[in-house]
């Protein structure tokens, strides 16, 4: 990997000799758009200039301030060296089924709104008295945290092992449309960005529907792992396999699954979708129906917001991840996270 310019594996890379190079990637940015100027540095070293002159000229204007005539100069640059195929594209894949992607909005119980807004009105306090930088930095980011676990499910934020039922709309959600897949035999995978989230899920899911349900994350071992995707990919295997979103967002066969539920959202598109792509991939012979969950009028409805604004600015080009969310000033952060009820 060389996309962070600053590994010595980068480093390395490009000092090898060669008299063509090529780079081979799904995902040229996946965090930010410097991850474009390294691979950049190592095809034609100084083509995109320096990585202090490529973040004055392209990365701020596009990541921070959305300016479509900065992403238009550099498309036209890297343009002409890149040859991008999709699965889409029928002249690439001509029997690849659908891919339909849905957003399933869920509404907070009234024990998730207490908590949310609890938590939004202390972090708010802590932000407006701590220092700029990584102070600052820190809180935001804890908070951002503590708001999806609730989201997710009050016993998530609390770590206390209290019951599941009745207390989260997303996991009343999730089992009725998992209901309804099950009954007419298709087949789903579940991924959560938090392992702990995940352990909750198989235990509730496994008792809901008597059902084994499959749990890949960053802790399985590698025999475990290939154990686990081939019992999934076998006509008779478990219905459900619940996966870690990095653990299990990439490297993975798992055609067998005809519905894919994102539980809890990651602010990065491409790592999404890579995810989803463990199911919508050639050996598909089913459409792939994307689940989505967002809780209505919270954080995770006003981030998809800004990430579907930028990703319109130019495609692939997203300045994922939280960490831009720390630079917002206070009265945004306010906007960003409050409760809104309408």
């Amino acid at each position: 990997n060389i996309k962070n310019p600053q590994t010595r594996q980068a480093q390395a890379v490009r000092r090898l000799p060669a008299v063509n190079r090529i780079a081979l990637t799904g995902t040229p940015v996946e965090n930010r758009l410097s991850e474009l100027w390294s691979i950049f540095q190592f095809l034609n070293p100084g083509f995109l200039g320096s990585q202090a002159g490529f973040r004055r000229d392209f990365s701020l204007p596009i990541e921070r301030y959305q300016d479509r005539a900065a992403a238009d100069r550099l498309k036209g640059l890297v343009g002409p060296f890149i040859l991008r195929r999709v699965k889409t594209d029928p002249a690439i894949i001509q029997d690849l089924p659908d891919k339909l992607e849905m957003k399933v909005y869920c509404s907070l119980t009234a024990e998730q709104a207490t908590l949310y807004e609890a938590v939004v009105n202390e972090s708010l306090e802590r932000i407006r008295s701590a220092e700029e930088g990584i102070e600052r930095r820190g809180i935001i980011l804890g908070a951002l945290t503590r708001l999806k676990q609730i989201c997710n499910h009050p016993a998530h934020f609390l770590g206390d092992g209290s019951p599941l039922p009745g207390r989260s709309g997303k996991l009343a959600r999730l089992g009725e449309m998992l209901e309804e897949a099950l009954l007419v035999g298709d087949r789903a995978l579940v991924f959560t960005q938090f392992a702990e989230m995940g352990h909750m899920l198989r235990a509730h899911l496994q008792a809901l529907f008597g059902v084994e349900v499959l749990f890949l994350h960053g802790g399985t071992p590698q025999k475990q792992r290939d154990r686990m995707v081939a019992r999934f990919q076998e006509r008779e295997g478990p219905p459900i396999l619940l996966l870690s979103l990095k653990a299990g967002g990439t490297g993975l066969n798992l055609t067998a699954a005809n519905h894919v539920f994102h539980f809890d959202r990651w602010w990065n598109p491409a790592v999404e979708d890579q995810a989803t792509d463990r199911a919508f991939r050639i050996g598909q012979t089913r459409d792939v129906q994307v689940h989505k969950f967002l809780c209505a009028g919270t954080l995770e409805e006003r981030i998809d917001e800004l990430i579907e604004s930028k990703k319109a600015l130019a495609a692939s080009v997203v300045g994922s991840g939280e960490g831009w969310l720390t630079e917002l000033g206070t009265d945004e952060l306010r906007d960003l996270m409050a409760l809104r009820r309408e």
